[in-house]
C-alpha cells in the first residue's frame, strides 16, 4: 500500500481480519488472567491433585514396607523377633500416621 490510497483492498481486508482475530485472542487471554476466582479454583484443584498423588505414593510405600516386614517376620522362627529393635516398626507406624494426616487434610479441604 502506498501513501496515496492506491492499495490492494483485498489485502487490506485480510489484514483487518487477522488483526481482529489476534485482538480477540488477546482479549480472551486478558479476561482469563483477570478472573481471579477461576485462577484460584484452578490452583486449588492442582494442589489437591498433588496432595492426592503424594498420599497415594505414601500409602503404597507404607504398604510395601509393611508387607516386606511381615514377610521377614514370617521367615523368622517364633521367638527370634522378640529381641529385635523396635526401630523398623516405629518407622512403619510413623509412615502410617503421616499418611493418615495427609488423608485428613485432603478430606477436610474437600468440604
Amino acid at each position: 500500500m502506498t501513501g496515496n490510497g492506491t492499495g490492494d483492498t483485498d489485502a487490506l481486508r485480510e489484514e483487518i481480519r487477522r488483526t481482529r482475530v489476534e485482538l480477540g485472542e488477546t482479549m480472551e487471554l486478558l479476561a482469563a488472567k483477570a478472573d481471579v476466582k477461576a485462577r484460584l479454583r484452578s490452583s486449588a484443584g492442582q494442589a489437591k491433585e498433588r496432595v492426592r498423588e503424594q498420599a497415594a505414593v505414601t500409602v503404597a510405600r507404607v504398604r510395601g514396607q509393611a508387607a516386606q516386614k511381615a514377610g521377614q517376620m514370617r521367615s523368622q522362627g517364633p521367638g527370634e523377633s522378640l529381641g529385635r529393635s523396635p526401630a523398623p516398626w516405629a518407622a512403619v507406624a510413623a509412615g502410617a500416621v503421616a499418611t493418615m494426616i495427609v488423608l485428613l487434610i485432603v478430606r477436610g479441604r474437600r468440604r
